[in-house]
């Protein structure tokens, strides 16, 4: 069974930094690329960082470019979201995402490309 685990998320004031991570279990994803999504109250879901499998491309929106950073360890089946100089308007629900085949491109940001998914972590920004 795989599962998608997301933790790292919280409570920070605005310009503040958070790392999150999404640890895979029951499938290794070195091959697949992997994602964050967003999902504030009231909204759609949003791509926020994609990486390649290897780690070498990533992708942002221009929301997040520049303030965010997407890494992943696949010796330990992880991924990381590095997020600095954070803002009120980044405070959401974050998910990690997997797609079901590798063939998937990494960078794609819709989320139905995606079939596995994590519980999500809180990440609120205090002004």
């Amino acid at each position: 069974q795989v599962q998608l685990v997301e933790s790292g998320g919280g409570l920070v004031q605005a310009g503040g930094s958070l790392r999150l991570s999404c640890a895979a279990s029951g499938r290794t994803f070195s091959s697949y690329a992997m994602a964050w999504f967003r999902q504030a109250p009231g909204k759609e879901r949003e791509f926020v960082a994609g990486i390649s499998w290897s780690g070498t491309g990533t992708y942002y929106p221009d929301s997040v470019k520049g303030r965010f950073t997407v890494s992943r360890d696949n010796a330990k089946n992880t991924v990381y979201l590095q997020m600095n100089r954070l803002k009120p308007e980044d405070t959401a629900v974050y998910y990690c995402a997997a797609p079901g085949l590798p063939a998937v491109v990494a960078g794609t940001r819709d989320s139905r490309a995606y079939h596995y998914w994590g519980q999500g972590t809180q990440v609120t920004v205090s002004s």
